[in-house]
């Protein structure tokens, strides 16, 4: 055996990557809110291990590129086998923020191990710890991300909470009549319910400001801990929740259906369903509908998230409506899907289709104005007072803008707020 002549030069390599692994996975833990800074830690820190690798660690010429056009190859290979949760994750960058760390410490570990080694089994050591940090990417996927940008690993081959939801029952042993569980019964509606009004109406509450005005909740837990009521599995979404009385209004994704569902506060039974054959579903934030339902009259309006609002029936869910906000406005559906939860302003519905305003009468479902297209955005439309003048303000690409909507069209009064100056004008 010959053993490779010239050392590499290793302490360069084994300090970067250290301190790169050290940014990228433990600052996060000890430091909050510092994961965006630990995410371009990573990547410079690959750039600085790569940097060693070229010029400094004193490997054969061709062995440093050669290593390194391998490691783009199987990056490259890598990308178009991986889960399509990760090829698409983080606008497309999902793959590379977490590889290139793992990358980097297989570089410079696989060197480490290989310094006593020949040449030849040094540079086999190498390629298979680099197939080997590009390789386990290929047998994951991501639920997701949560709001601090952490991704939700599991195995590729593994269900989905949504496939467990919809997997049909194991089947059970034989037992004795008596003790074979029921499936729970959709509950139909008492016909003598009260008709109280909504406690909790749609996205935000009352006046979309997250508040419950007198109401005081103890904060001690360790004192007094919450006791949980009941607990059922729902589809996924970003819905919220609406109240009123003893029922609950969500929407989620069951399979190829978008559901508006509502359920017993106090026992969690479902009461009814309304499914719409639509389907969005995107790597980041997964499948789902994106808005929250809103009770108005007996009503609830709901919008999912590729633009269909619907009116319906608050006790039995009776389509008294439907519309597409997508094709009523010519929007496209946008990246992150429709996430405008509707509110009621008088006798009008209005949703936001990305970034554009649009109103339909309440009772009807006919459209009664559109707004100006200003912009792709997420936001919901928020009442809002300004100057004596109630208005609808809503976030867009552009800026905020908000509209004084009337009874006719051609009264709309549109005022824009530009958020780079500070300026205000009215047309």
């Amino acid at each position: 055996m010959t053993i490779a002549q010239n050392r590499l030069r290793l302490w360069p390599g084994v300090t970067a990557v250290t301190l790169q692994l050290l940014l990228r996975y433990v600052v996060p833990i000890v430091i909050p809110d510092t994961l965006m800074v630990a995410v371009i830690g990573g990547v410079a820190g690959g750039l600085v291990v790569l940097l060693w690798w070229l010029f400094f660690s004193r490997a054969p010429m061709a062995e440093r590129w050669g290593i390194l056009a391998f490691m783009i190859v199987a990056l490259a290979a890598t990308s178009r086998i991986i889960h399509i949760s990760i090829a698409g994750g983080m606008m497309g960058m999902m793959l590379y923020i977490y590889a290139i760390p793992v990358l980097s410490f297989a570089l410079v570990g696989s060197a480490v191990a290989g310094q006593r080694l020949s040449a030849v089994a040094r540079r086999i050591t190498m390629v298979a710890a680099i197939l080997l940090a590009c390789g386990v990417w290929t047998l994951l996927r991501t639920g997701g991300i949560s709001g601090d940008a952490v991704s939700d690993f599991a195995w590729r081959w593994s269900p989905t909470p949504e496939d467990r939801l919809l997997a049909p029952p194991a089947p059970l042993a034989a037992k004795a009549p008596a003790e074979v569980p029921v499936a729970p019964a959709i509950e139909p509606p008492a016909a003598s319910e009260p008709e109280p009004g909504a406690e909790w109406p749609g996205f935000r509450g009352p006046n979309r400001n997250s508040v419950v005005p007198g109401v005081r909740i103890a904060t001690n837990w360790a004192a007094s801990p919450p006791k949980e009521m009941w607990r059922r599995p729902i589809g996924p979404g970003w819905s919220s929740f609406a109240v009123r009385g003893d029922l609950l209004y969500t929407q989620e994704q069951r399979g190829a259906d978008e559901v508006v569902a509502c359920y017993r506060v106090t026992t969690g039974k479902p009461v009814w369903s309304h499914r719409d054959a639509a389907q969005f579903w995107e790597s980041n934030a997964g499948a789902g509908p994106r808005g929250t339902p809103t009770l108005s009259g007996g009503r609830v309006y709901t919008f999912g998230a590729t633009g269909i609002l619907n009116a319906l029936d608050a006790r039995s869910g009776a389509v008294v409506w439907s519309r597409n906000a997508a094709t009523d406005t010519g929007t496209k559906i946008p990246g992150w899907g429709f996430s405008s939860s509707p509110i009621v302003d008088g006798d009008i519905v209005i949703v936001a289709a990305a970034g554009k305003l649009a109103a339909y009468e309440a009772a009807t479902g006919k459209p009664r104005w559109t707004g100006p297209a200003s912009g792709a955005g997420y936001s919901s439309p928020h009442p809002v007072t300004i100057g004596g003048v109630p208005q609808i303000l809503l976030l867009n690409g552009h800026g905020a803008i908000s509209v004084a909507p009337s009874s006719r069209p051609a009264q709309i009064q549109l005022i824009r707020w530009s958020m780079n100056n500070e300026s205000l004008c009215r047309r």
